[in-house]
């Protein structure tokens, strides 16, 4: 149904189909993700898992979304197309989809990882900024206070 209470049409009610077609591997994912979880938690393993590479149609999605449900962190980067991480509502289950320039999906993952690798500052990047504060702060007319 829209918003308006009516049946959807067209491209709408396609999607609204699609989103109830299931391949079946929801289930099967879910339990890999509680099983890294653990492996997490027990020894510090970080797990990737690339839902691009199985079978994975929009009624798997909703119902993985459904269980996982949103959580509080969400941060967009914005290089080369766009790159979603989100936290779920299960803490240290992370989605990070890849999109290109136009919006289309490149791949979508689950990561288990306490922080994501993709919002980790990269080293060469810390250094590349210490040297532009230091910069900064050399200038006669930095600010003191």
């Amino acid at each position: 149904m829209t918003a308006d209470g009516s049946a959807p049409r067209g491209r709408d009610a396609v999607a609204e189909l699609r989103s109830h077609i299931s391949t079946g591997n929801a289930r099967p994912v879910l339990h890999e993700i509680r099983a890294a979880l653990e492996a997490l938690l027990a020894t510090g393993t970080e797990t990737i898992i690339d839902l691009g590479a199985i079978p994975f149609a929009a009624g798997d999605e909703r119902l993985l979304d459904s269980v996982l449900g949103p959580g509080e962190v969400v941060a967009t980067i914005r290089a080369l197309g766009e790159t979603r991480v989100q936290e779920t509502g299960i803490a240290g289950v992370w989605r990070v989809d890849h999109f290109d320039e136009d919006g289309e999906t490149l791949s979508r993952f689950v990561e288990i990882t306490f922080m994501p690798e993709i919002l980790r500052t990269q080293r060469a990047d810390a250094e590349q900024a210490l040297d532009t504060l230091a910069a900064r702060l050399a200038r006669p007319d930095a600010p003191t206070h």
